[in-house]
């Protein structure tokens, strides 16, 4: 007989009584966001700022002594990261000349009126109206301009300088056609102080007021200085300034942040602050401190990179730089490029071959191109060309991949990923199959794994794939940005073996991925934080300890160790600082909004959510918190509401729609209830709790065999799940479906042979056979 035949005992069924929960995808909805776009960072004032130990000097005060250097620094991209808008900075047509904007048909006029460069374009309004241009903002190939709004703000002209063609282009994206998208050249997608600023000038403080939206923004240089790698200079200048035997032995010689005789990672950390994608935690104080006590890098999330880890979006060298074999190797980037002038030490292939053979490497036998082909020159023996295939960005701007990797046509075609055959420029006019023919003959099939096919299955959720992510995780021979990714995928795949995993990764000697676990543990039960976080309180690692405090927010002091009072306290101070350093983006207010709701504080959450909205109505998860707010306080239309719009807008976020679900479960509404949380089940086939609460949700409208089909799935997939297992076999029991229950109970203790409450169970059933 089968459930559906049968009737359950009156007032029998003990089904779990669940208030409306978020999915656990989404409550982990990144804490400290990636950062996505949000990898820039006005300057009214050249002032001094004050110091407490060392103080900036200024770039001038460099040159006496170091004249070679310096002479060589002028005229950099560096020296001419941003400048003051006049005849000499502004490379710009300002002659009375029109610009139409091919995306969207309007007309730019740029002149000049009484020795201002001027702009008449379209408004924050979208009306025409006249800007004056104040800065200039970089050099080559192209030139951005920067206009002064009121509170302090600086906007990035949409229409730049192309420096080559000497011609008006417009920037991309080039789906922005409306003056109230947040990527708008008027918009808080485009402000200086937030989105550029920080890696354009030297000890800029962004100085942003939550309360009033507006900036009070200062540097110390305009433009990248000395100090801005050195770190502040009045130590080493009085130093310096002493006569040759009145000198004391100083490390290195007062600087700040030493540039000789340091490590490779060392000397790399110098760069990356700037040259990656990121957040920040706060202003760049220019001083010798760990990277993720200044920021905290991306990982290879799908918006940002190929699987494989191969740029997408704009990275700015540093994630991909760290998975290549030259990093493993200690290569750094003074190896390749002048740190004065920024340009390469040497042209075309003898800059590769100052460390590999010649007689290797640089031959037809290897690279099987050559310098002509059909009487034109031909650039596909070079070693960029194969090993570092570029991306164009802002339009004109080539960027090459620095993960520096031999090419994988074999990986384009599973993966869809790029390669360096098939760039536009070589031979991206054959078919792939040609590609990976010719390439097979010349160096043999490949069959080595890449973890790029492991990133990429974990991306979509393949069923049976978590254990290859484990093994990422673990295997310290790979990069930590590659293992700190893998780890993020793993939050598809909760279990105890994905538990374990994290709780490992919790001690890891790389802050990344210590960071990365910490944020995977967002559901986490209390006596888990208590026993792996409450410890990362004392971090070394800022990104690490801040991140710890609020995983812990949500948890009563008295819970706490008394003596670690004190240190959450100031450490979730220091969390609130960093987020409201960058309030002037939504993933920061969303940040805060997590907190004051861990904190019980629903409606300061509320507005936080509702002011993250403000900023970008596009930033998806504000929306889904927004609701979980309006739930707790009891406004369920209005949380109904705003899940209906994020799944019909973005049907493929399945864990809205799973909340969606769960929440008219809350509601009664079983029937459009159960509808949804099948649909996000069979969507999220890793993700237990969606299954077993459509599992519920059947039982509610007395589907009893697929309610319990449902259950059943939900403990193969965590069968060490206690409430899963009950749940299912007291329905058995209920049902006098005993065989039933007895199968199930063999079945969960040949899944898992330490279940206490089937192992207790089988020994009553054989007590009572």
């Amino acid at each position: 007989m089968s459930i559906s035949d049968r009737e359950p005992e009156k007032n029998s069924v003990e089904y779990p009584s669940k208030s409306w929960e978020l999915s656990a995808i989404i409550a982990a909805c990144i804490i400290l966001l990636t950062p996505f776009v949000y990898t820039w960072r006005i300057n009214a004032s050249s002032e001094l700022l004050p110091t407490t130990d060392v103080e900036f000097t200024g770039s001038a005060s460099c040159r006496e002594c170091h004249r070679d250097a310096y002479q060589k620094w002028q005229g950099s991209d560096h020296d001419k990261a941003m400048a003051e808008a006049n005849s000499e900075t502004v490379l710009g047509d300002f002659s009375n000349v029109s610009f139409t904007d091919p995306y969207t048909d309007r007309i730019s006029r740029f002149f000049m009126d009484n020795g201002k460069y001027q702009v008449e374009t379209e408004g924050p309004d979208g009306k025409p109206g006249i800007f004056t241009i104040t800065h200039t903002f970089g050099v080559y190939p192209l030139q951005q301009y920067l206009i002064p709004f009121p509170d302090g703000k600086l906007q990035c002209l949409s229409i730049a300088w192309d420096v080559e063609k000497k011609a008006w282009y417009r920037l991309p994206p080039y789906d922005v056609v409306s003056h109230t998208d947040w990527l708008h050249w008027t918009r808080g997608g485009q402000t200086w102080n937030g989105m550029c600023a920080e890696c354009h000038s030297t000890r800029l403080q962004k100085n942003y007021d939550m309360e009033s939206n507006s900036y009070s923004t200062i540097w110390f240089e305009i433009d990248v200085g000395c100090e801005a790698c050195h770190g502040p200079g009045s130590e080493h200048l009085k130093w310096a300034e002493l006569p040759a035997l009145g000198r004391s032995q100083l490390d290195d010689f007062g600087l700040v942040i030493p540039t000789s005789n340091v490590s490779a990672d060392q000397h790399i950390m110098t760069c990356a602050p700037c040259h990656s994608r990121r957040y920040q935690l706060g202003d760049n104080q220019h001083k010798n401190e760990g990277l993720l006590d200044v920021m905290v890098p991306s990982l290879l999330t799908e918006d940002l990179y190929y699987p494989d880890g191969q740029i997408k979006d704009e990275v700015y060298v540093y994630g991909s730089f760290v998975q290549s074999k030259m990093y493993r190797h200690d290569v750094r980037c003074n190896d390749c490029h002048d740190p004065h002038t920024l340009k390469l030490h040497k042209k075309d292939n003898a800059l590769c071959l100052q460390c590999h053979r010649a007689s290797e490497y640089d031959t037809p036998q290897h690279h099987f191109h050559k310098t002509e082909y059909k009487g034109k020159p031909s650039e596909g023996y070079l070693c960029v060309k194969c090993h570092m295939p570029g991306r164009m960005y802002m339009g004109i701007d080539y960027r090459p991949d620095h993960s520096l990797r031999i090419p994988r046509p074999d990986l384009s075609k599973k993966l869809g990923t790029p390669n360096g055959c098939s760039t536009s420029d070589c031979h991206g006019d054959k078919p792939l199959d040609w590609t990976i023919e010719h390439y097979t003959k010349w160096y043999g099939e490949t069959t080595k794994p890449h973890y790029g096919e492991i990133l990429a299955a974990g991306r979509e959720v393949e069923e049976n794939i978590d254990q290859q992510l484990i093994a990422l995780v673990n295997d310290e021979l790979l990069p930590g940005i590659v293992r700190a990714t893998a780890l993020n995928l793993l939050r598809n795949y909760p279990g105890e073996k994905t538990a374990h995993t994290v709780s490992n990764a919790l001690m890891s000697d790389d802050p990344l991925i210590r960071q990365t676990a910490i944020r995977l543990l967002n559901q986490t039960d209390e006596e888990t934080l208590l026993k792996h976080v409450a410890p990362k309180l004392y971090d070394p690692v800022k990104a690490v300890r801040i991140e710890a405090a609020s995983r812990l927010a949500g948890i009563p002091k008295e819970k706490l160790r008394k003596e670690d009072l004190p240190t959450m306290a100031a450490t979730l101070d220091e969390y609130r600082t960093s987020m409201e350093y960058n309030a002037d983006f939504a993933p920061q207010r969303y940040n805060l909004g997590n907190l004051e709701n861990a904190l019980g504080n629903y409606q300061n959450a509320i507005e936080y959510y509702l002011e993250a909205i403000n900023i970008d109505d596009q930033f998806i998860p504000a929306k889904v918190n927004l609701a979980m707010g309006y739930n707790n306080i009891g406004k369920k239309e209005q949380a109904e509401q705003l899940l209906r719009e994020v799944v019909t807008s973005h049907p493929q976020m399945h864990e809205v729609t799973y909340s969606l679900g769960l929440l008219l479960s809350e509601s009664e509404r079983y029937e459009e209830a159960a509808e949804l949380l099948g649909r996000a089940s069979d969507a999220m086939p890793q993700y237990s709790r969606a299954r077993y609460n459509y599992g519920l949700a059947l039982l509610k409208l007395k589907r009893w065999e697929d309610g319990a089909g449902a259950l059943h799935q939900a403990i193969l997939l965590e069968p060490e799940r206690e409430e899963y297992f009950i749940t299912l076999v007291n329905l058995y029991l209920n049902f006098r479906m005993n065989d039933h229950a007895r199968a199930l109970v063999e079945e969960v203790l040949a899944l898992a042979p330490d279940h206490a409450n089937a192992k207790e169970l089988l020994r009553v059933m054989k007590e009572h056979q």
